[in-house]
């Protein structure tokens, strides 16, 4: 993956600008787009307002000896207030115009030696060790860049990350609300997760079309020892119908015969014997009626009583991933 500190940038590698055409009300389209970067094409917004940059640095509380992952970059308004307090910054960026940029604004500065620029796709990247992982996070990557940093290892301190509200307002949901669903569920299992900060729309450039949030994620370590596989497996079962009754959700088409599909292939790879009249729906059944969750609803299960549930099935042999 190469890295911007070691290649050199130039206007000369930038396509020439051309002009903006007007919209029908007669305003350049640059008012909505960005004139310089085609922010659009990796879902970015720029942001603009100095206070609300650093107030999302000072939440992450740096200390002088950490190492900050940043995803998302694009000009260096966050970047370079984490510079004045890290002890170095891996800035992951996707476009190489705005890496450019970037390395244009510390370049000969003292700051220029503390950072790193990966360029391409976060998703994809090798990444290195880092303390702390800070974010204005292109829209498209929000729930791969979640999981990615829950399944880095070694497990950073903390995240401070920027998403769309609604996105943020499901993370921190809580059982019982109208928004506690499978990401809520998978997020809670292994990170504590709290919202810190509202951001509007007009603290952009281009503005979004919605409002924005700022969420604390601090991964538990030691993190539970549960296979992020099957829980997730089991809350696909029963979130997609989150509020119809679990055993609603197990009878639902094709969900009992995909499930003695991955018993007889968790069997296989167990070497243990596979019985030919096996009745997965009756197994099903008796596990939901013994642990009482049959009539419950997903909607209104804590993490908790999804892992007492999880826990049922693998005691009666019955796995999801």
């Amino acid at each position: 993956m190469p890295r911007a500190t070691s290649e050199r940038f130039s206007r000369a590698h930038q396509a020439p600008i051309k002009a903006k055409p007007t919209n029908n009300s007669g305003e350049s389209s640059s008012a909505v787009r960005n004139p310089i970067f085609n922010t659009e094409r990796f879902g970015q917004h720029i942001l603009k307002n100095p206070l609300v940059a650093q107030g999302i640095v000072d939440k992450a509380n740096l200390r002088p000896t950490d190492k900050v992952l940043e995803v998302g970059p694009g000009t260096g308004n966050l970047t370079v207030r984490i510079l004045e307090k890290a002890k170095h910054v891996t800035a992951v960026e996707m476009d190489p115009r705005m890496a450019a940029e970037l390395t244009k604004r510390v370049q000969g500065k003292p700051e220029q030696r503390k950072l790193d620029i990966i360029i391409g796709d976060f998703v994809k990247a090798d990444l290195p060790y880092f303390d702390v992982c800070i974010s204005n996070t292109p829209y498209q990557i929000s729930s791969p860049l979640v999981f990615r940093l829950l399944s880095h290892r070694p497990l950073c301190r903390v995240a401070i990350l920027m998403f769309q509200r609604e996105f943020a307002l499901r993370l921190v949901a809580r059982p019982g609300t109208e928004l506690w669903s499978r990401l809520s569920a998978n997020v809670q299992l292994y990170s504590k997760v709290d919202h810190i900060m509202k951001v509007g729309k007009n603290n952009f450039r281009p503005a979004p079309k919605v409002e924005s949030s700022v969420v604390r994620i601090a991964p538990l370590d030691p993190p539970p020892p549960v296979k992020f596989e099957e829980f997730d497996g089991l809350n696909r079962i029963i979130f997609s119908r989150r509020n119809k009754t679990i055993h609603a959700s197990f009878m639902a088409k094709g969900v009992i015969d995909m499930m003695e599909s991955n018993w007889r292939t968790w069997c296989s790879e167990q070497n243990q014997m596979i019985e030919d009249d096996v009745d997965m729906k009756s197994n099903v059944e008796k596990v939901l009626n013994e642990t009482g969750f049959s009539e419950s609803r997903a909607a209104k299960m804590d993490v908790d009583d999804l892992l007492k549930l999880l826990s049922a099935f693998h005691d009666a042999g019955i796995h999801f991933a």
